[in-house]
Formats: C-alpha cells, structure tokens, sequence
C-alpha cells in the first residue's frame, strides 16, 4: 500500500552556492523554507535572487520498504535541479507546483539528496516582472511517496492519477471516474467507490476498465458558500483479495455557466461573485506558509463575506484548494504569465498551464482557468496572441467542464484582438488611485458591455493602498485609510449594482511583499490588502465589504487609529449589515439613521476626549476622539528611505511643482513641455537600463512600459500621480531618480504658472 513520508526535518541549507559538494557554512533547517522572507519585503529591490543548495541524507532503513520510490517537491522558486549522489536526476522549470522523481533503484543505504533551487532572472521561465517578489526556496512541503510498481501514476506532471468528472443527467448526475495506472497487470481490478459526507457508500463498480460512470441519483449539490457539500471518490488496484494502492480525492457535483447579462449562474441560480484576490506570502515568512497560515487566510475570507477569490498570480498550495472546497469558495486559478511576454518562454507556459489543470483539475471550487495577467501592458504582437491561442485550445482540450478568462489591464484598448481569445474577460482597472477618479469606473464597465455584448465582463484588480495615515480630508494619493475606505465605497455602490460584471476582485485581501515598491512610507510591500501583511489588522475597508457580503450581524466604527482631530465638527462613519445605526458621544446619542448601501455617515462635534460609540441591535464598537489645535504629525505621510518627501519640495505659490498631479501640470503648454523632457529622460534611463543587462548585469524584474503609448493609456493612468509620487515608484522598472536631478527638475517645474482654476 501507498505510503507518504515527509521529508521536510533535517536540512543543510547554503546561500548562494550550486556546487552539491559544498558542506562548509552549511545552516541547518527546516522546511518550508524560503532565503527571501527577510530581503524580499524591505525595499530596494535588491533581494538575494541566485542559486542556494539543499543537502539532505536518506537513510534506506527507516523507509518503508517499497517497490517503487518517488520524491515529492510540492514548490520550488523557480527552477530546481535535483541530484542523489551526485547524479543529476532531474531539472524543473515553474515555482510554484507540484512535480515528482523517482528514486526507483538508486537510493543506497545512505544516499546524500541535493536539490539547487535557482530563483535568478532569465528569458524562459515566468515570472520575471511583475509586482510582487518572487521568493527563492523549497518553500512547500517535500515527501517521499512509497508504492507497489503497480499504481495510480505519479509520473505525468505532478498529477493524481485520477480525474473525476461530473456530469449533470437526467435524475442525479453522472460521474466519470478516469484513472490512470502504472505497470497494470493482467487479472488487475480497480475498485471505484463514492461515499457521502457522512461516509456512506452511495455508489461503487469493480472493472478491469480505467475509466467507469457511476451514477448518483438525486445528487447533493456543491452550492458554493451556501451549501459547499462534497463527495469522495476512492479507487484502489485489487490483485485478486489484496489492495495494492489506494487513493482519495473529494469532488462536488455543481453546474454553472457565465451569462453576460447576469453574471455567474451556479446551479441554475444566479449567484454573484464578489470576492477579494490573494497573495499567499506573509511578514517575515514570505512563501514559506504553514497550514495554520492557510487556514487563518481562509477564515479572514470568509469573515468578509466573498463569494469567489482570485488566486493571483500562480498556483496555490494545494492545501488552499482544498479548503476553498470545504467553505465553498468559487476560485479563480491562473499560471504566472504576467506583465511581460518572454518570446522564450512561450513551453513553459504550456507546462505551467499543463500543471496546473492535471494537479487541480477534481477540485469543484475552481470555475475558470486563468490565462495570463497584464500580459499586454507593453503592447500586443502576434507571437502574444499566438501563445494566448495555444493556451487557450489547451485548457479546452484538457477541460471541457470549465471557461478560460484572462486580467488585460486599463491600456489595453476594447477592441483588441487579446480579448476574443478566452471565453470570458476581466479587466484591472484603478480608476481613482492610479488615474482618472472613482466615478469613471461603472462608466466604463457600460461601454465595455455595450460594445460587447455577448463577452462577459468582470473586474479582476481594483483598489488603492492605505496604511497607517489618517484626515479628514482624504485625497487620492494619500495612502490614508480613510481614502482607502471613500474608494472602496464607492466602488462597491457601482460594481456591485452591476449584476452583468461576472465577477469582482479586490486587489488585495492582504498587503503583500513586492521589493521593487517605495511608497507609502514602508517600502517592500504593496499595501492595497484590506488586511495587514501579517494579518494583525483588518482596515476599515474590510468591514465595508462585510457590510455588503456577510450575513454575520456586526457594527463597525471606522477611524478608531484617527484619534486626534483639529475640526470643531468631524465626521464619523459606521459600517453595519443591520438597517439601522444609533451613535453615541459620551453616553448621548446623537441619533439613528439607516442607510440602504450600509454606510452610516454622522457629525459629530469634537470637543476635549470623547468616547464615541454606534450600536446597531445588540452589537456595538467604540472607540476615542480628541480635539487637538495642530495636526498630529504621526498621521502624516512621511517616506521612509524616501530620496525626497513631499514637505522639502520648493512649491511656489501659483506655481507648479513635482508635489502637483501630471494630469494638471498637462493643462498648460508649459507643463506639456516640461513633461516631454521629463519623459526624454526617463526614456534615456530605460535604455541604459537595457544595454547594461545587454552587457550581462543582473536583471532584478520589474515592470517594461510601452513608451509609445505615453499620450493614449499610459498618460490617462498616470494624470492621477503627482511627480513626486510617480519617482518612488520607477523602482519596479528598475528606474531611479537622485534627489539633485529631482530638485533640478522641480525648479524647471517651478518656472511653469498654474492656471487660475488650479491656484488655491
């Protein structure tokens, strides 16, 4: 019988080193393991990406015996090459699935296992741009798998040996049931049984075939969050009396299709999905997760209310999938192909695509199947679109039960010929944080569906960063938590009243590493997650998607870290499920209101220290306010490592400076002409940048830019940036600015006069 022995105790591990022999500065540890938790979520962009070696001893005597042995590599970031005594068995490309070796006939009674784990910048393996860090490691689990020679197969990329299928019919469903066995031999039976939750057998054959359709009358329905029932199927190889391998795996019987009218139908029913994305990394761990790390990010979803989630940018560990089954979560799932089409790296991801849909293709939480992700950001070109096709006549041919979509960004225009490639589209858009204003979303989404009509549309990105800042007066831009929390109350009043838009996606349930960032005055990290990095905060932002998600009765006062105000008069938000809110100030309640789109707006006069309290039903929150004469400068942006703050930029009165938004300082002749230079040398930065990784430096990935398209989408993206803001955040093209050519390009910026209309 099947045996799975972890192997993730008792590791050599040495940065920086690809010579298997090596054993001198050797650290020991454990996996999961990544040497990027550190480095990759400080800023810079300069963590550690190269070669680092794993060293571990096998003894053949505390193995089970076995006739066949595979080694079980679950993640490793990116490429792997793996050796036992000092033969090279095996090399992959991908880092972020499951593949196998087999050690059949070479383990000794002891044997040295040696993995190299390579997470440096190359042409052929994704990703190589893109804003999030891409954290070198054996950072999964590692097992060894011990079987019979004749077993349900381990060889073809990292898949189960079993794909379940089921199929809606006539009083039930009809699930196929297809195995794939190794070294089979004549008289060889499988047993295919399907038990229920509760483990009652419903339905069971016994055959000499490897593939059979059990029928199950009057099925129990996967319905998603409402209802997320499973099934197991287990088959076992019989030998005349005697199982020889056995296997398990749980699936639901659901039937769903995508309508570009109305949106995501489950079951016959329509079922809006609205949910967050996820990043799977956390502070000071990286990707290195346990499950209790899986099982708290799960929780944290479900809390918020979402329907559905994006697992961005790669695939998951398995576990995740698992437990999105479980809580009935409908997901997203998708390769890393992203931000930058690699001409060489058009098989890998074929084999990432192949991966991915053979390792989790029996999971009823997945409904479609991710193609890539702002591939198009620098523009399309045949061999682009010609992988997307390749792509996409893959999944069809190795999944008939589920769609294809991809995540084009804002530049991508409507009528590109990217967007008929998959059976669905979603777009990232950040109207209102990157560019443009929060209003201009639903707008869009109109055109889109008037254009197409018969394409379903979704959002697959949107959202802003917010981090510990705070006003009363929130502007885009300001990183506070109180424009965090306007934007994504606005975005929900227009997407959500949308039923046509598929699917909605927030970008991002959690804050999440990406070393190229600085900016919002912690560097290393994206902070657009309506959680914190580690998990320990939940932004007000959260609560207003609970607010129109979750049926758990709560009441949320929002700004409880803004607590000293200079405003005679402030004003205070509740977020609440329940229809009617009361406020108090001090034990006096300054009365009830009700809200139909669950946002609870109050004036609250702010005078000394009050105590401030909202009560909805039975439930409350509290929190403290204080009248102070000056503003608190801990609630004030402040760049940290930043080469220039905001506050030590000349800004002349009447006058432009690289403190004002792109899209003003474009208003006047001036501005143009400023801003034309301004891009010149930009440009001349980023050639620079290409002939030295021409001449072989180290590329540290981050994004290309179409600089063609500087007065199409590009500009409409950036006229929401002011400057200042844009120079912190050229590091994920790998561009810099010093603060002398700054100030040097703030005094030509100076000489520029602001319209009237912009003179305060």
């Amino acid at each position: 019988m099947r045996r799975i022995i972890n192997l993730n105790e008792g590791w050599l591990f040495i940065k920086d080193c690809a010579d298997i022999t090596k054993t001198e500065g050797a650290e020991q540890i454990h996996l999961p393991h990544t040497w990027n938790a550190t480095d990759g979520q400080d800023g810079g962009n300069d963590y550690f990406r190269g070669t680092c070696l794993y060293k571990k001893v096998l003894k053949k005597a505390e193995l089970p015996e076995a006739e066949n042995y595979y080694l079980e590599i679950k993640g490793a970031n990116s490429s792997a090459d793996v050796y036992l005594d000092g033969e090279k068995l095996f090399h992959h490309d991908g880092g972020y699935s499951t593949f196998r070796i087999q050690l059949t006939g070479k383990l000794k009674d002891e044997s040295e296992l040696a993995i190299t784990v390579d997470n440096a910048p190359n042409e052929t393996v994704y990703p190589q741009m893109a804003d999030f860090t891409f954290y070198g490691g054996l950072y999964r689990d590692l097992n060894l798998i011990c079987v019979n020679a004749t077993h349900f197969d381990l060889d073809y990329y990292g898949g189960r040996g079993v794909m379940i299928t089921p199929a809606k019919a006539e009083n039930g469903y009809d699930v196929e049931i297809k195995t794939f066995v190794t070294a089979m031999a004549e008289g060889d039976l499988i047993c295919y049984e399907i038990f229920d939750r509760e483990g009652a057998k419903v339905a069971e054959a016994t055959s000499a075939d490897t593939t059979v359709s059990l029928k199950l009358e009057n099925a129990h329905l996967w319905h998603a969050r409402k209802d997320p029932y499973l099934y197991t199927a287990t088959v076992s190889i019989l030998r005349g009396e005697e199982k020889i391998d056995t296997v398990s795996y749980r699936f639901g019987c659901r039937s769903f299709a995508i309508d570009p009218d109305n949106g995501f139908i489950l079951n016959g029913e329509e079922y809006p999905l609205r949910g967050v994305s996820r990043h799977q990394d956390r502070l000071g761990i990286g990707n290195a997760l346990l499950p209790c790390h899986h099982e708290e990010d799960i929780s944290y979803i479900c809390e918020v209310g979402a329907t559905t989630i994006r697992l961005a940018h790669y695939q998951h560990d398995e576990y995740f999938y698992d437990l999105c089954d479980e809580k009935g979560l409908v997901i997203w799932a998708e390769i890393p192909y992203i931000s930058r089409h690699m001409p060489g790296g058009r098989e890998n991801t074929i084999s990432q695509m192949t991966e991915l849909i053979t390792q989790n293709y029996n999971h009823p939480c997945i409904a479609v199947w991710g193609l890539s992700n702002e591939i198009s950001i620098a523009g399309s070109d045949e061999d682009l679109l010609e992988n997307h096709r390749i792509l996409n006549d893959l999944v069809h041919k190795m999944d008939k039960t589920r769609l294809t979509t991809i995540a084009a960004v804002s530049m991508c225009k409507m009528d590109d010929p990217y967007l008929q490639i998959p059976d669905v589209v979603s777009y990232n858009h950040y109207f209102g944080w990157y560019g443009g204003s929060t209003e201009m979303n639903g707008p869009w989404f109109d055109k889109f569906h008037q254009m197409h009509p018969t394409i379903p549309i979704g959002i697959s990105e949107y959202g802003c960063e917010a981090l510990n800042w705070h006003t009363s007066n929130p502007v885009q831009g300001d990183y506070t938590e109180e424009y965090q929390a306007y934007y994504h109350e606005e975005l929900i009043k227009q997407l959500f009243t949308r039923k046509y838009i598929w699917a909605t996606h927030v970008w991002n349930m959690f804050d999440f590493g990406a070393d190229a960032r600085s900016e919002g005055g912690e560097n290393g990290q994206n902070h657009k997650g309506l959680m914190t990095m580690d998990r320990s905060y939940k932004k007000d932002a959260f609560y207003a998607y609970k607010a129109w998600l979750s049926d758990e009765p709560f009441v949320h006062l929002c700004g409880k870290r803004y607590i000293d105000r200079v405003e005679d008069v402030t004003k205070v938000t509740v977020y609440s499920n329940l229809p009617e809110v009361e406020l108090f100030v001090n034990g006096e309640s300054l009365g009830k209101k009700t809200a139909a789109d669950h946002f609870f707006y109050f004036n609250v006069p702010n005078v000394g220290e009050s105590t401030i309290t909202a009560v909805a039903g039975e439930y409350k929150d509290e929190g403290t306010i204080r009248k102070v004469e000056t503003r608190n400068e801990d609630y004030i942006l402040k760049e940290q490592g930043a080469v220039l703050n905001w506050f030590d930029v000349n800004a002349p009165e009447g006058r432009f400076s690289i403190n004002d938004k792109i899209g003003d300082i474009m208003t006047t002749i001036g501005g143009k002409l400023w801003f034309l230079g301004f891009v010149l040398k930009l440009k001349k930065k980023m050639d620079q940048n290409k002939k030295e990784n021409k001449d072989g430096e180290k590329k540290k990935g981050g994004f290309e830019v179409n600089m063609k398209d500087a007065g199409g989408g590009l500009m409409q993206m950036l006229s929401g940036f002011t400057v200042l803001r844009m120079s912190g955040m050229l590091g994920m093209i790998n561009v810099s600015f010093t603060k002398e050519e700054l100030l040097k390009l703030n005094k030509k910026l100076n000489r520029v006069r602001k319209p009237k209309k912009l003179q305060k």
